[in-house]
């Protein structure tokens, strides 16, 4: 592949949705409870899926999981923006079901869950995008990417209180144990870690999209940093076409699970090869190879700097045992530390119910009972944007992608009450002459065809 200047990256989040009555029972189905967050946006779209302002898409998808999809974002710091701006937004959306719950004598509560897994076994995602060239040899670059992604919840993982056949343990990776393939089409039926379905959402000679399903859910700003900037500055290293090691991996799957019930970082697992390696060797490999080409070729700065210094420090906090070292910055580390003092406090171990709760409450997205929303209100968590940029991204599409041209066309056909249809290619102005454009340079932020399409609707 040859090296992108820019990189187009979204996150897709797929969230937990229950409703609970005072008496602590389940009060609505989840079909039912979904219906009430969404009653509001199919009343004013006739849809449960819609582009919104801010060039970001919001739906219900299988399962009566709401989803929120981060529009084209080619900054970190605007993508960790845009996809906290989803939490906010699924919020709002909360509050007023909740209401309209009342009004019609349903005494319930809603909760939505930025997590993985629920108590039924079910699991759902969070998706990462990253525009890659359509020249080069993709499969070589999944060969490096697949150990890479299967160490990455050493560093990145959401953690999770697990039922495994040898008890109740602490697992680092909430999506592990639902991973069945290394390299795949297949998105629910047999989990890939790296999906190949090829819908690259612009010009399919040029591009096409790398879409990652093997990750959790970041509560943290600065996990969601580290696993988004650590991937994007490997892939300019496969893209300058750097030699790697090759960690290619015996059995995948296998691995996957291995890793993530062992927090030390110091389980071996069985290359291909028939040597064996820690995740922590494969992630230091991995590491000193990128930190090495982003100081040759001066992108070691900024966002990308913070994250690669995080990057180090949180395999040195693993590797030394001192995990407090990095206890505001990364989920799963952050989460065993509170639940190990709460196991602590009350005399409980990690099977009791309490612990179950509290690793349930780490995900809750409401500020006023989210255990993490909470700790991050209190300044006990490190950040990466503000409130302000967030507020600003609920509204705002970044202003150097064709998220701004998707958001602009949505914002003067809500304004001028024209009937239109927006997916992440087309604009179209639903009238007797369908006029439409079709937009597939995501990189574009200025287009004379939408302007003259809003200036037609105003």
């Amino acid at each position: 592949m040859s090296r992108l200047d820019r990189r187009i990256m979204g996150i897709e989040t797929e969230y937990g949705l229950t409703c609970v009555g005072t008496d602590g029972t389940r009060k609505l189905t989840p079909d039912d409870a979904a219906r009430y967050l969404f009653r509001d946006v199919v009343a004013r779209a006739r849809s449960s899926n819609v582009f919104l302002t801010n060039g970001s898409r919001l739906y219900l998808d299988v399962g009566s999981h709401p989803e929120y999809a981060t529009c084209e974002c080619d900054d970190v710091a605007d993508l960790i923006a845009h996809e906290r701006a989803g939490d906010a937004i699924l919020m709002r959306m909360l509050s007023t079901a909740e209401a309209q719950m009342r009004e019609e004598g349903i005494d319930g509560t809603l909760y939505l869950f930025k997590n993985n897994t629920d108590s039924a076994g079910n699991s759902y995602g969070c998706h990462e995008n990253y525009l890659v060239t359509r020249s080069g040899d993709f499969a070589e670059t999944a060969r490096h990417l697949v150990p890479f992604l299967i160490t990455r919840q050493l560093i990145v993982g959401a953690g999770k209180v697990a039922q495994t056949q040898q008890g109740v343990r602490y697992s680092v990776s909430q999506r592990a144990d639902h991973m069945w393939d290394g390299v795949s089409s297949a998105t629910t039926r047999s989990r890939p870690i790296i999906n190949t379905r090829d819908e690259p959402h612009a010009d399919a000679e040029q591009y096409r999209r790398l879409h990652v399903i093997v990750g959790d859910s970041s509560m943290s700003q600065t996990t969601l940093l580290l696993k988004v900037a650590s991937t994007d500055a490997l892939l300019r290293l496969l893209e300058d076409r750097r030699p790697m090691r090759d960690f290619t991996l015996e059995n995948p799957v296998r691995a996957i699970r291995e890793i993530a019930l062992d927090p030390t970082g110091h389980v071996k697992v069985r290359l291909a090869n028939g040597q064996t390696a820690t995740p922590l060797e494969i992630q230091w490999s991995y590491y000193t190879a990128v930190a090495a080409h982003a100081d040759e070729t001066g992108t070691n700065t900024g966002l990308t700097a913070r994250a690669l210094d995080l990057w180090r420090r949180t395999l040195v906090a693993i590797e030394a045992d001192r995990p407090a070292d990095v206890a505001r910055e990364i989920d799963w580390i952050m989460k065993r530390e509170l639940l190990e003092r709460t196991m602590t406090r009350h005399g409980v171990g990690l099977d009791h119910p309490r612990i179950a709760q509290l690793d349930l409450a780490y995900h809750d997205i409401r500020p006023d009972r989210g255990v993490f929303r909470t700790m991050e209100a209190r300044g006990l968590v490190d950040t990466v944007v503000d409130a302000d940029a967030i507020d600003r991204a609920q509204m705002v599409p970044p202003q150097t992608t064709r998220a701004k041209l998707r958001g602009d066309f949505i914002a003067a056909a809500m304004r001028t009450g024209t009937e239109h249809t927006v997916d992440w290619t087309q604009l179209k102005i639903s009238d007797h002459g369908n006029r439409s454009v079709v937009i597939k340079d995501p990189f574009a932020a200025v287009d004379a065809r939408v302007d003259r399409l809003i200036a037609t609707m105003e």
